[in-house]
């Protein structure tokens, strides 16, 4: 039995996991998954006998590889544990763990540093897109201390600018995967999108609540999550999908008016638990509904004008600012996120 490998535990954004080597972790999928279930604690709640932190947010695995791809330097695959199930999911992409991706690709002499920062453009496996991350590297080390304050982590930290091209339907085939601004679901409005993360965006107001919660009054909220679960189970298959029961994906995103002079307040789930602010590709494909004429996320959201907008998304702990560029027809070409990261530890782990 498999039982040890080398690992980085990483802080990525707001969320944190393990970075494995490829080379690191065993090549079948089955032991490389029962393997990463025994690592976190999987199944269990607390996890208490795993590095997972009782939450989908430190349930997290990011696989990395050089790329033999033209223009690209790191291949990248993410993995997400679930805390209570036997289930290890590569439904989805993860761009707050892909915030650590640079960083850990230059530690492991994956591709060189340059003297003052180092681009490292990132094959995402999941969805088969490209990120460019841009990471500090003065002198040709890594840093992690800086100026740069993300919400929902604490202190400051060193920014990497995460820029996302070409990411409409990623998963799901298009951006819109029926076409439609919106459709009407168990009598509730909703815009299925997907612009890198799959996800089902509605007013809060209509299915009962503000959309102003906080994570723990709408994790409580057992007939508000059966609500949007049987919205999360019906639209699976419209959205290419499949059948969704044991995947993370959509994700479910209520919408209300903005509060702190951003352009739309959200609240996620992920899609079983409130999410304590929001991914960063989930808020990419939020923005980008707020820009869908007709939609539910436009009629309450404030949006600047121009080609080049600048989106705050407020959520349960601060905001995520998107930077979204349009082209002339109004089409979302790229988005740009400020994300930091923190090596947390270095070694090998067991299970």
């Amino acid at each position: 039995m498999f039982d040890r490998a080398r690992v980085m535990w990483m802080r990525g954004g707001t969320s944190k996991g393990g970075y494995f080597l490829a080379d690191d972790l065993p090549a079948d999928t089955a032991a490389r998954d029962a393997f990463l279930l025994r690592v976190m604690g999987s199944p269990d709640p607390r996890q208490i006998d795993g590095m997972g932190g009782a939450d989908p947010l430190t349930s997290k695995v990011a696989i990395i590889k050089k790329s033999q791809r033209d223009g690209v330097d790191i291949d990248y695959l993410f993995l997400q544990v679930f805390v209570d199930q036997a289930i290890v999911s590569d439904a989805q992409n993860c761009g707050n763990i892909l915030a650590g991706i640079g960083p850990f690709a230059i530690e492991r002499d994956l591709i060189a540093a340059q003297q003052d920062e180092t681009r490292v453009a990132i094959f995402m496996e999941n969805t088969g897109q490209i990120a460019i991350a841009t990471v500090q590297t003065p002198g040709g080390i890594v840093r992690y201390d800086g100026d740069a304050k993300i919400d929902g982590v604490p202190g400051s930290a060193a920014p990497i600018p995460l820029e996302f091209r070409d990411t409409a339907g990623s998963s799901c085939g298009a951006l819109l995967p029926t076409g439609n601004a919106f459709d009407i679901v168990d009598d509730v409005r909703v815009t299925l999108i997907d612009n890198g993360m799959p996800c089902v965006v509605m007013k809060a107001s209509d299915v009962g609540v503000t959309g102003y919660e906080d994570r723990d009054t709408l994790d409580n909220d057992s007939a508000l999550k059966a609500r949007i679960e049987a919205i999360r189970l019906a639209v699976g298959e419209r959205m290419n999908l499949g059948d969704v029961t044991e995947k993370s994906v959509p994700k479910m995103m209520l919408v209300a008016p903005p509060r702190n002079g951003g352009a739309v307040t959200v609240r996620s789930f992920i899609p079983h638990r409130a999410h304590a602010s929001i991914g960063v590709l989930g808020a990419v494909s939020v923005a980008t509904a707020c820009l869908i004429e007709g939609s539910p996320a436009a009629e309450v959201a404030s949006i600047p004008g121009g080609n080049r907008k600048t989106l705050s998304v407020e959520h349960p702990t601060g905001e995520t600012t998107c930077v979204m560029e349009l082209d002339d027809s109004g089409t979302v070409t790229s988005a740009a996120m400020l994300r930091t990261a923190r090596k947390l530890m270095d070694g090998e782990i067991f299970a």
